[in-house]
Order: C-alpha cells, then sequence, then structure tokens
C-alpha cells in the first residue's frame, strides 16, 4: 500500500484549511477592529506576524505536497490540455496570486504598526486582504470542482 499519496492530500488539504481559514479571520475578525482603532498595535501585530508566517509555511507544504500530487497524477499534457489539468493550473496561480496579496498586505501592516499607527496601515491593507480572501474562496471553488469528477 502506497502511504505517501493519502498524506500528501492530508498535508495539502490541512495546510489549504489553515490558510485559507487565517486570511478569512483577518480579514473578517481583525481588520475592522483595526480600522475603528479599537485593537492594541502589538496585538494586530502578533497577528499579522503569524498570518505572514502560515502563509510562507504553507507555501513549502503546498509546493512539496502539491508538487508530488502534479507529478504522480498528471503529465504536462493532461496538465494544459485537459479540464482537470487546467483547474490545477487555476488552483496554482490562483495560490500565487493569494501569497503575494498577503505579503503586501502584511508588509503595509508591520511598516505601519512599526511606526506605531494603527488605522492608516489597516487602510492599506484593506484592499489586498479582501484580495485575498476573494482568491482563498476561489480556490475553495476550484478545489471543489477538482473533488467532483462528475462535473468533469
Amino acid at each position: 500500500m502506497n502511504v505517501i499519496n493519502p498524506v500528501m492530500w492530508s498535508v495539502h488539504v490541512g495546510f489549504a484549511v489553515l490558510w485559507v481559514g487565517s486570511v478569512l479571520f483577518v480579514t473578517l475578525a481583525v481588520l475592522p477592529p483595526a480600522l475603528r482603532g479599537e485593537i492594541g498595535t502589538t496585538a494586530l501585530g502578533s497577528v499579522v506576524g503569524r498570518l505572514r508566517w502560515i502563509t510562507r509555511i504553507s507555501a513549502v507544504a503546498f509546493v512539496l505536497s502539491g508538487g508530488h500530487m502534479a507529478g504522480t497524477l498528471y503529465t504536462f499534457e493532461a496538465l494544459t490540455g485537459t479540464p482537470r489539468g487546467h483547474l490545477v493550473l487555476t488552483m496554482l496561480g490562483l495560490w500565487f496570486v493569494g501569497t503575494g496579496l498577503v505579503e503586501v498586505a502584511g508588509s503595509k501592516l508591520a511598516d505601519g504598526l512599526d511606526a506605531d499607527k494603527l488605522r492608516e496601515p489597516a487602510r492599506e491593507a484593506k484592499p489586498f486582504l479582501y484580495g485575498a480572501s476573494a482568491v482563498s474562496l476561489g480556490l475553495i471553488v476550484t478545489a471543489g470542482l477538482l473533488a467532483s469528477p462528475s462535473l468533469l
């Protein structure tokens, strides 16, 4: 029995849930009080730092687990020439965009917090966090389509 495939699927899905949940949590639960000035800069800095670390660790996990899955399930022709392959490539693109958006938002927040500001960096990070949240929802939809072989 090949144990590596279910382990890779579990790692991939586990980190996807962690990353998407973290992005949505920061956007929906942490950003609004920051915009109103109702959260301390130290607390916000801690949350932003954790989100950035989760994003970076997830990146490594996604490359390893997703690379394994793509390498064992798809050929280059299947990735570029089939609907399922297109979904995998869409997921990869969305993930790159989402990661970039989180990094930009985190950088704007961290720079502002270092200057002991709160509302201004939260406003500057808001569109990037909203974008990352939209992308993360797109990833969930794409993953759902990939998990539904009857649709393709």
